[in-house]
């Protein structure tokens, strides 16, 4: 079969690998008919994470089970199925309590396993013609429809994005009907958790960035476009909130309710735009959040940065204001994303016509456009924000 392998540094191959096969009795084969590229991906694809030369990429898949082990109860051959990024057991205890991306029995070195993942246990990815997916009973989310149709880019981000959004959004951060909120990065998971903090009822999103693309589509969602290269974004907030009117009684509350980190690590240093600055959002976030609001950190933190950038550092440390935290009483949370918690009640939003997070959706390529797609979405450039593969 085909895959997109990791070669090295920015360097991704499209290759002939030995066909997914099932392995276990609980297996399932799934034939995948979309795989979504994602910025967890350009962390390896930059070499940053210590991903090896021959991993095969991709942990957002969307196909049709081809092949099931003979313990499969839930699916069977035919059955359109989107698949989590974090493989787990289901029956260990923490997939008891809900925990799936801390899964006790996926890899053998820790919590958690994923696939096409350094460091995630033994699981090549889905930017692939197949994908074996073990504990399918747990792992396949039965789906309506046909490949292909008019759902394929809202099912597809059903695996990681769309789920990573609202964790950000509903969990992480608690948004509530009528709180203030502000999202740092519009990419995709920004994106999508600015969208989630809209279906749940926000009375006002921004969403910061310096990508024009990415401003564009935060505006086309119904969020306020903040764009960091005009100035000090926590800032043009407060005068945006001054000039539009802060409600009765609320006149000592200029920041935000809610604020989402959707950039994590590789944060740009504003006043050195040619250098990273890991701690420039969670300064920004502190300074902006209100008394007894909340910040969520959706964006990736390595314990250790193989290949640092300028103003970088191997260890990845941050310096936080836990001072201004403290005194504020603000809420941080943290945490991998728990999918199987919200995969069904986000499939039925869709399927009711409640949310299209597929509008993020900016390229289509076939499994040979990767190594292009990968080195434009990782440039930045093309308007490129999220793109999906499909085998041919």
């Amino acid at each position: 079969m085909r895959a997109v392998v990791y070669e090295g540094v920015r360097d991704v191959a499209v290759r002939e690998v030995p066909d997914a096969r099932i392995e276990a009795s609980t297996d399932a084969l799934v034939r995948i008919t979309s795989s979504a590229l994602c910025g967890t991906d350009l962390h390896m694809y930059d070499g940053r994470t210590g991903a090896e030369p021959g991993l095969v990429f991709g942990h957002e898949p969307l196909g049709v089970v081809q092949e099931v082990g003979s313990a499969v109860q839930t699916v069977r051959p035919g059955t359109r199925v989107v698949i989590p990024t974090h493989l787990f057991c289901g029956t260990c205890v923490m997939c008891a309590r809900g925990l799936s991306a801390a899964c006790l029995r996926a890899r053998a070195e820790g919590p958690g396993a994923a696939y096409g993942y350094a460091g995630m246990g033994p699981y090549p990815g889905a930017q692939a013609d197949l994908l074996r997916v073990p504990w399918a009973d747990a792992n396949c989310v039965p789906l309506p429809g046909e490949p292909g149709d008019a759902y394929e880019d809202d099912f597809v981000l059903l695996a990681d994005a769309f789920v990573t959004g609202w964790h950000a959004a509903a969990t992480l951060a608690e948004v509530q009907a009528g709180d203030t909120v502000a999202v740092f990065g519009a990419g995709t998971i920004g994106l999508l958790g600015a969208y989630s903090a809209l279906l749940r009822g926000a009375r006002v999103v921004y969403c910061v960035d310096g990508v024009d693309a990415r401003l564009d589509k935060a505006g086309e969602l119904g969020a306020v476009p903040v764009d960091f290269r005009l100035g000090d974004p926590v800032e043009q907030i407060r005068a945006d909130r001054a000039r539009t009117g802060l409600p009765l009684g609320e006149e000592k509350l200029g920041g935000i309710d809610r604020v989402i980190d959707a950039v994590g690590f590789q944060a740009r240093d504003r006043e050195h735009p040619d250098r990273e600055r890991p701690d420039q959002v969670i300064a920004d976030a502190a300074r902006l959040v209100n008394p007894a609001g909340s910040i969520a950190v959706a964006g990736v933190y390595p314990e250790k940065d193989l290949h640092p950038r300028p103003g970088a550092n191997a260890r990845e440390d941050l310096v936080a204001p836990w001072g201004t935290l403290f005194t504020k009483g603000v809420a941080v949370r943290f945490g991998r994303t728990h999918d199987r918690r919200y995969t069904v009640l986000l499939r039925d939003l869709v399927v009711a016509g409640r949310a299209r997070p597929g509008v993020i959706v900016t390229h289509h390529g076939v499994l040979d456009d990767a190594p292009e797609l990968y080195r434009s979405f990782d440039r930045r450039e093309d308007g490129v924000i999220k793109a999906v593969l499909r085998p041919s």
